[in-house]
């Protein structure tokens, strides 16, 4: 799982036109934290990795048998405290 997250940052990145280096600039990390995270080679903060797909305008697409269960809760939640 980590080294398909890492090609798909590093597809990205590419498809972009910035360098490993920029990247790391525009998210506040070393470029060896890129590095390793290209290449599946690392644990990241959560944090980090959320601004590292925000940046290369990545989205995350949850989905398991139970999400449109929880869709029609988080739903209720929402229009009771609207």
């Amino acid at each position: 799982m980590k080294q398909k997250i890492g090609e798909i940052i590093k597809f990205h990145r590419k498809q972009a036109g910035i360098s490993q280096k920029e990247l790391a600039d525009l998210a506040g990390i070393g470029k060896t934290a890129v590095f390793n995270l290209e290449m599946g080679n690392s644990n990241f903060r959560i944090e980090t990795l959320l601004n590292i797909m925000e940046i290369l305008n990545i989205k995350i697409n949850f989905t398991s048998p139970l999400m449109e269960v929880w869709r029609n809760q988080y739903e209720k939640i929402n229009l009771k405290n609207s």
